[in-house]
């Protein structure tokens, strides 16, 4: 189970989570991985991880069908989010696509609803299929993915709050550093890091991760840059880290980077090698 010494989150409606959760893109889109992506999201809840993050977009419910399969007697144990695509963001539209994502996930409900990025729908109709969901007992709370900073001035404008905003952050792309986390902390917005060890490995060999991995041990044994990358995101306040692992043995490497302290050098010869930003850029997204 999780330990004290385990970072945790506490969402602005006071449900505090393991800031580390699981991501699940392109789960499903193998048949021969499926039994153990299956494992690998069991053994994360059984570790008590708890979020699992999905998308109807994630191979057009195919992700979000492992996961039904994953949580098949455990569904206590996880808090569970998927997410509409912006052209099904209309309020019927919201209504139907959540409908689907709970058939395929096999489940009553979501703890947490998102929609996947800003789009043409006014996004006061989306708030209201939100609400109504709500109302229903289908979801527990909402929140948007990959918003800017003026994207979140606007909904603030409207009165509307999300309790999670999730980003591209990670080493690579620091960017939302210079306004959009600040902005989101001070407001009491979440920030979920997607692709919080990169995309494809290049991160993974650049030099200084492996010197500062050489330096820290975990619970199974030295560091990896895989593990440094993820504990540098977990280092934040307010802040929650959904990697995938398709595996058991992923999975655990995962968990056991949260042992992991960064020291005051680590962090500067991470900022030497990855530089904070300077000036406002835009949201990087994949």
């Amino acid at each position: 189970m999780t330990t004290s010494s385990h970072p945790t989150v506490t969402l602005n409606n006071g449900i505090t989570l393991p800031a580390l959760g699981m991501g699940t893109w392109r789960m499903g889109d193998s048949a021969t991985r499926r039994a153990d992506e299956i494992r690998s999201l069991q053994s994360g809840l059984e570790a008590g991880l708890r979020i699992i993050d999905t998308a109807e977009m994630y191979g057009h419910g195919r992700s979000e069908g492992v996961i039904g399969e994953a949580l098949q007697g455990r569904r206590d144990q996880a808090f569970l989010i998927s997410k509409v695509l912006p052209q099904n963001a209309s309020y019927k539209g919201t209504l139907a696509a959540c409908e689907r994502s709970l058939k395929y996930l096999n489940t009553d409900h979501l703890d947490l609803y998102l929609l996947h990025w800003p789009g043409s729908v006014p996004f006061e109709e989306t708030l209201r299929a939100f609400e109504t969901l709500k109302e229903r007992g289908l979801i527990g709370d909402w929140g948007v993915s990959n918003f800017d900073t003026a994207d979140m001035d606007e909904l603030a404008d409207m009165g509307a709050c999300p309790l999670v905003n999730q980003i591209l952050y990670s080493l690579e792309y620091r960017g939302t550093e210079y306004d959009l986390l600040p902005r989101d902390e001070q407001a009491h917005v979440t920030s979920m890091a997607y692709c919080p060890i990169g995309q494809g490995g290049d991160l993974l060999h650049h030099p200084t991760l492996q010197v500062i991995a050489r330096q820290h041990e975990t619970s199974l044994g030295p560091a990896t840059p895989a593990q440094i990358a993820l504990a540098w995101v977990l280092r934040r306040r307010n802040m929650i880290a959904i990697p995938k692992a398709s595996t058991p043995q992923h999975q655990a490497l995962n968990i056991a980077a949260q042992d992991i302290q960064l020291t005051e050098a680590d962090l500067k010869a991470l900022d030497d090698a990855f530089p904070p930003p300077r000036r406002k850029e835009s949201l990087a997204v994949i």
